[in-house]
């Protein structure tokens, strides 16, 4: 996870820094509050309401304050891209209350976005990971399209790769030459798609885990039915399919706001970023406060843990 960490300050750095240079040719109104929709300054397209900021800032910040709580006292350190991601996403909504006093900044609208619209590729990885504990934890590794040891890696490689793909065409976008701007446009398209793609695969592959469960393995969905639901792996389950429906509709919101261009009516609604994007991801991060993965997945001991690899047979195909 230090790779897309460097990625991201590194790629801030740039954006900022070629920000700053597009600025220069461009004649802001003197009153930025007057006409935000056609102020050529403004990135967001509208002056954030520091209402919704301050809510949604203090939402992300409680949960990822008690997400970190759970990491240190009742385990799950396989799910720290996620309490990272949420970090990021809040300090994304600090940056909110600067561009709500200084609208027509452009290196703070890109650092903001750049908080706000990379972050969830943290909580993807952490999803991504999750699926193949779970697997493990009930022995059912084997009904994983894919060998578990290969799949985080796969999809974690594929997170970065669109991550990087989204943050170099953002980067263009701020061009002063629309024809490159046009092209920064379409080439972070080009990385939403193919993140959704992506994640629309990994979805696919857990779907199709959970049928083979189901119909497959009773004794291994009965296996929790005398402990309370809140400690049935089930529940760790069904919280897991949330958080990825919650990431889903981000996904799908984020694909059709970019291919209406950054002034279409979707990237200048707060309403719109507040539906689309902000709920859909609180949702995908809050399921985990009661039903934290650490709570359901302990640690193995060496011993244990290479016993259980070992006896894992290749997934099947079908």
């Amino acid at each position: 996870m230090a790779g897309p960490i460097l990625a991201s300050t590194l790629f801030l750095l740039a954006l900022v820094t070629s920000a700053q240079a597009a600025t220069k040719s461009v004649t802001c109104p003197s009153d930025p509050y007057l006409d935000p929709r056609n102020d050529p300054c403004n990135g967001l397209g509208y002056i954030a309401n520091n209402a919704l900021t301050a809510v949604a800032f203090g939402y992300v910040l409680l949960v990822v304050l008690i997400q970190t709580y759970q990491v240190i006292f009742n385990g799950g350190k396989f799910m720290l891209s996620m309490v990272i991601g949420a970090y990021v996403y809040a300090i994304g909504f600090a940056f909110r209350f600067a561009l709500h006093h200084s609208p027509d900044s452009l290196g703070i609208f890109i650092s903001e976005d750049l908080m706000i619209v990379l972050s969830p590729c943290f909580f993807i990885a952490a999803n991504y990971t999750l699926l193949g504990r779970l697997a493990g934890e009930i022995d059912c590794a084997h009904h994983v399209l894919l060998p578990v040891k290969r799949l985080t890696l796969i999809f974690v490689l594929s997170d970065v790769t669109t991550f990087v793909i989204q943050a170099g065409g953002a980067s263009l976008t701020t061009s002063k030459v629309q024809s490159s701007a046009s092209t920064g446009l379409h080439i972070f398209l080009i990385g939403l798609i193919m993140q959704l793609v992506s994640f629309v695969f990994f979805c696919a592959i857990y779907a199709r885990f959970l049928y083979r469960v189901y119909t497959e393995e009773q004794d291994v969905c009965m296996r929790d039915s005398k402990q309370p639901w809140y400690n049935d792996w089930r529940t760790l389950a069904a919280a897991l399919s949330v958080s990825s429906i919650g990431l889903l509709i981000r996904s799908f919101y984020r694909v059709v706001e970019a291919s209406q261009g950054f002034r279409g009516n979707l990237s200048t609604s707060e309403a719109a970023f507040y539906l689309g994007d902000t709920i859909p991801i609180c949702l995908a991060i809050v399921v985990y406060v009661p039903f934290w993965p650490g709570r359901f997945i302990k640690a193995a001991h060496p011993y244990v843990k290479e016993q259980k690899e070992s006896s894992i047979s290749s997934p099947s195909l079908v």
